[in-house]
């Protein structure tokens, strides 16, 4: 006989009090009696609290799950209540396991926190009493799960993001997610929550998205979302509303959705991600197991899942995101930082207009665009204006907030001999205007005439020098490398870099407009193109020279599923041929032994070809007429194209490291997941490089 669920219960909370730490930062649930409106009844209301604001989501360690157990059985045993509901504090339902808090204790450790995380919640489905899971903001894992165990969920319209993102840390949903999702949603839903969304840079759902796809049955808007949502609770256990869920296909769809997942972790992964193999099988298995037998693959998936080097490396990566991002390396000390209360951009172009559009929802100063003329001043103007108005259909924004966002925004022209300027007062000016030195140090020089002394002077190049760019200034010591990247809303990184003359006051400054800004800083030695257009120009090189010397294009491509985000040449699409020539020919300036330019790639560029691929995901026709074949063709396999390119990078890897381009190898990692989408699975690249024995064999020693 199985052991009883009272003694298995015993078993669990005893191993989990031995298991926790004192680093969990502990999520209580407060239980507290609602009479519901409109029905006869008590709701025994558990709120997720950590005791910290938003920006540090609810998750759930030991401890955090012991707190709820202990609130949900005093709810259960309570005979006034007669049905449970579990919220979150604002804006935060949770943000799944705790993972830093049982990480170092091993796959034993794993598989009681798996265990227990399942009698838990279980008890929301099986106490005897009817549950509700309120949705009122973020909610991912195990954040989501805790609600999927209820009996109803309502979810706030609103909510910025719903999801099982486990695949791409190296897990699978382990609280009950990968049994019930397919079973509420149907398999074709699954595969998009727990594969598609995770693979796809960690894409989450929106509460509208999540609506839409029946993993909550109503969903509400505004600050009274618990008032509405408690409402409905009484209307349903009234009686007086009732809630239908729509039939699941067990038949041919099943296989064809688990069959379309596996084609997605293909081409996303390439073999290299057990954790989303691991996830179709359940997935595929939900749909003829018992919820029981479902639960139990997943504590032995995440059990097997543990002893993987791609956890290790996931780990690895989900704490350089947590916590290095959050205290950038060699960043000087903050009180040095000056306030920037109002912010100057050079230019009023697409790049520009997005920064206006950041800083302006970020910062919440004036932002003034300058072009050479105010029709274009007013063209930037009126985008930062239309995406707002956008944000504000989305539901997103107020209109009272709106409007004061509006007038925060204005266009000018910088007029020589003028008196005043749009500049006057501005603590912070970035320029981004086209990617030439002489036309940069000219942007400079002019704007130097209209500001003070200690505004900061902020520069978006992606390759090019700051000290040289400083070096005919009055007061070079303010000039800084501010490079985001693209889209600049959407990539997380941003490369703060350091010239010669550039002092810490400024520094700091720009580190703490970063961070008002929620980017991932990084502090980079002024050098040829930074940290991951670097590395990212050694890599395309390489792959450009395998092709020109007679490997196909496709061969090509195929040989970096799992490593890269896309194809590199599917790349080239993404972020134009024009500005990877030019930055891999800046490279081939500065290193002409490391860094080739492809003749090939250069004819693409001179027929304005806008990518190597069609719609249709083959060759374009056009572009395969301009790739000349070389007279000797040297055809080399995936594999070796792949070990030729990584062994490429982890030269550059470790000169970087030796140039002091960073602090450490932690960077580089964190540079290319945040600004380059390298997977979490991988640690980024040098735990790849490690890992697959490159770094020993061509720096002759690893890097960690």
């Amino acid at each position: 006989m199985g052991e009883n669920p009272t003694d298995q219960m015993a078993r669990l909370l005893e191993r989990a009090q031995e298991i926790s730490s004192d680093a969990e930062v502990v999520t209580e649930a407060k239980l507290r009696k609602v009479h519901l409106p409109g029905a006869e009844g008590v709701i025994g209301l558990i709120t997720l609290d950590n005791g910290h604001d938003h920006t540090r989501p609810n998750t759930f360690g030991p401890r955090s799950l012991i707190a709820l157990d202990t609130a949900i059985d005093a709810a259960l045993a309570d005979d006034e209540v007669t049905a449970l509901g579990v919220t979150g504090k604002p804006f935060i339902l949770a943000a799944g396991a705790d993972l830093t808090s049982i990480a170092g204790g091993g796959p034993d450790a794993v598989r009681v926190v798996a265990e227990l995380g399942h009698a838990v919640f279980r008890k929301l489905q099986d106490g005897g009493k009817p549950s509700f899971g309120f949705i009122n903001g973020l909610a991912l894992g195990g954040g989501l799960e805790v609600a999927l165990h209820c009996t109803y969920r309502t979810v706030l319209d609103s909510a910025p993001a719903l999801g099982l993102p486990e695949v791409m840390l190296g897990l699978v949903p382990g609280w009950g997610g990968a049994w019930l999702v397919p079973n509420l949603i149907g398999p074709a839903g699954a595969v998009k929550v727990m594969i598609e969304n995770p693979l796809n840079n960690g894409k989450v759902l929106s509460g509208t998205a999540a609506m839409e796809l029946g993993l909550a049955d109503a969903m509400f808007e505004g600050a009274d979302f618990l008032e509405q949502s408690l409402r409905w609770a009484g209307e349903v256990l009234s009686g007086r509303l009732a809630v239908h869920r729509g039939e699941i296909d067990r038949g041919e769809a099943w296989d064809d959705a688990v069959a379309r997942g596996r084609s997605v972790a293909a081409a996303r992964t390439g073999g290299a991600s057990p954790a989303a193999l691991r996830a179709l099988d359940l997935i595929d298995s939900a749909r003829d197991t018992s919820r029981e037998e479902g639960f139990a693959a997943e504590d032995q998936a995440l059990e097997d899942l543990s002893r993987t080097p791609e956890l290790i490396a996931s780990l690895y990566a989900f704490d350089l995101v947590q916590k290095r991002a959050k205290r950038p390396a060699g960043a000087p000390d903050r009180s040095l930082a000056r306030p920037v209360t109002k912010v100057g951009i050079v230019g009023a172009g697409l790049m520009a207009s997005q920064l206006a559009l950041l800083l302006v929802r970020r910062l919440k100063v004036p932002v003034v665009l300058t072009d050479l003329d105010q029709e274009r001043a007013d063209k930037g103007v009126a985008y930062v204006h239309d995406e707002l108005d956008k944000l504000l259909a989305k539901g997103r924004a107020s209109q009272d907030g709106t409007n004061r966002l509006k007038a925060l925004v204005s266009g000018g022209v910088l007029v020589e001999g003028e008196p005043t300027s749009p500049f006057d007062g501005a603590d912070f000016v970035i320029e981004a205007v086209f990617e030439e030195m002489s036309v940069k140090k000219q942007v400079f020089a002019n704007v130097e005439k209209y500001v003070g002394p200690e505004c900061v002077l902020a520069t978006n190049t992606s390759s090019l020098s700051i000290t040289e760019m400083a070096a005919d200034l009055q007061h070079p010591e303010r000039v800084v490398g501010f490079h985001f990247f693209n889209p600049v809303a959407v990539m997380p990184l941003l490369e703060i870099v350091k010239g010669e003359r550039t002092d810490d006051a400024t520094l700091a400054t720009a580190f703490a407009t970063g961070k008002a800004l929620k980017k991932t800083t990084i502090l980079v030695k002024d050098s040829p193109s930074f940290i991951v257009n670097r590395l990212l120009g050694r890599f395309m090189g390489e792959v450009g020279r395998i092709a020109d010397a007679g490997t196909p294009v496709p061969v090509v491509d195929a040989a970096f599923a799992g490593v890269a985000p896309m194809p590199p040449f599917a790349l080239l699409s993404l972020v134009g041929p024009a500005i990877a020539l030019h930055n891999n020919e800046t490279l081939h300036q500065a290193f002409p032994d490391r860094f080739y330019v492809s003749d090939n790639l250069r004819r693409v560029v001179e027929a304005r070809k806008p990518g190597y691929y069609g719609a249709d995901g083959q060759i374009d026709p056009e572009v395969a007429a301009l790739l000349e074949e070389p007279a000797d063709p040297v055809v080399l396999p995936v594999e070796e194209v792949r070990q030729q390119t990584l062994s490429a990078l982890a030269d550059e890897a470790r000169r970087m490291l030796d140039e002091g381009v960073v602090v450490a190898p932690e960077d580089l990692d964190l540079a290319m997941i945040t600004g380059a989408g390298f997977s979490f699975w991988n640690g980024g690249l040098t735990m790849l490089l490690d890992r697959e024995g490159i770094s020993e064999k061509v720096t002759g020693s690893t890097f960690h």
